[in-house]
């Protein structure tokens, strides 16, 4: 079914980071603007998410922001430093900078809710019967955490797993904390008309799958929980929204983080749609999946690219059952890559719509 109930015609496809640098389009219109400031101008954001959907056709618009946005919509300091990423300028190391951490409330997010009800208001235009769905999203608070102890993006997250380990009970605090974050971003969005939500834990990969259980997953099952209670002006019949669940490098991780609420886990190109299908079951709930193809082979030959995409909807099929559309949303198995030719995304597309037409 899709977002309003009725059959699926073919396999949803949209791809992470969709909106941004692969786009001429979107590098002039950014021109001279902060990334955090484009994402805090309504008008701005409106135009940014549309302009995948008007290139490629894709069947979800992801709203355009950042992880760490209402961080500093609540009044952290940081900023996103080009080449770089998200810096923060005191990193959270002590119980005073825990408690120090400011709670994020609903009127500080004005620009979001406003750039959602213009975006739903175009989207309801657009695509098939009831629209294309907008797609809310936010950073767990495993991955908010670590931006926030960092200091930084890292590749280690030694500091994080440090702290972790050292002081159990002020991690707790910083996770509930920053759960409580996530959740209201994900509230202002869903009840101004976001009708899918994806939570990214980008960097739970770092973890061992017992440390993600006790010091990660809980925090992200209380902002998938908040979630699921959540019920928005777009939402079919007053039906749950649909929850995905992300991370890099989580394979082992996949059943772990469907059990914390996830009604579709997104899996990364390391691991098979096979593996993750047997992995994200294996307590019985039959979660659909999104992914994977590896965002490098946009930049292989066509046919090349074709033959993977290819493969991608036979692994789906073998592990969800032929038709796989009603389980499985066809995304990259990270984000679209910078450089990227628009026409390869825009094949992409039109492969996976003509080969699972039904």
């Amino acid at each position: 079914m899709n977002h309003t109930g009725e059959p699926l015609t073919h396999t949803p496809v949209w791809f992470m980071r969709q909106a941004g640098r692969s786009l001429p389009e979107y590098r002039r219109v950014r021109e001279g603007i902060a990334m955090l400031d484009a994402c805090m101008t309504p008008d701005l954001v409106t135009e940014i998410t549309l302009q995948p959907v008007r290139r490629y056709g894709v069947d979800g618009a992801v709203l355009y922001s950042d992880i760490v946005l209402p961080l500093k919509a609540a009044g952290v300091d940081l900023d996103i430093v080009p080449g770089t990423g998200p810096v923060v300028a005191k990193p959270v190391r002590t119980a005073a900078d825990v408690d120090a951490l400011p709670e994020l409330h609903p009127d500080q997010l004005e620009p979001i809710a406003q750039a959602v009800r213009q975006l739903v208001g175009e989207l309801d235009g657009l695509g098939g019967p009831g629209g294309v769905p907008l797609i809310g999203f936010a950073g767990a608070p495993f991955t908010l955490a670590s931006y926030l102890v960092e200091g930084g993006p890292s590749k280690d997250h030694a500091a994080t797993k440090a702290f972790i380990h050292t002081d159990p009970g002020l991690w707790r605090a910083l996770a509930e904390k920053l759960a409580r974050v996530s959740a209201t971003f994900l509230q202002v969005q869903v009840e101004n008309g976001a009708r899918v939500v994806q939570l990214f834990d980008s960097w739970a990969g770092a973890l061992s799958l017992a440390d993600y259980r006790e010091h990660a997953m809980p925090a992200s099952a209380s902002v998938l929980a908040a979630v699921g209670a959540l019920r928005g002006p777009s939402t079919a019949d007053g039906l749950p929204v649909p929850r995905i669940h992300f991370g890099v490098g989580t394979g082992e991780l996949l059943g772990a983080m469907g059990e914390a609420g996830a009604d579709v886990v997104g899996v990364d190109y390391r691991v098979s749609l096979r593996d993750a299908a047997a992995r994200t079951r294996a307590d019985g709930t039959p979660r659909a999946l999104q992914g994977n193809l590896d965002p490098a082979l946009l930049g292989a030959p066509p046919a090349v690219l074709d033959a993977a995409v290819d493969a991608v909807l036979e692994d789906a099929a073998a592990a969800l059952g032929a038709p796989a559309a009603g389980g499985h949303v066809f995304n990259l198995g990270h984000g679209v890559p910078p450089g990227t030719d628009p026409d390869a995304l825009l094949r992409v597309v039109e492969r996976v719509h003509e080969r699972t037409s039904r």
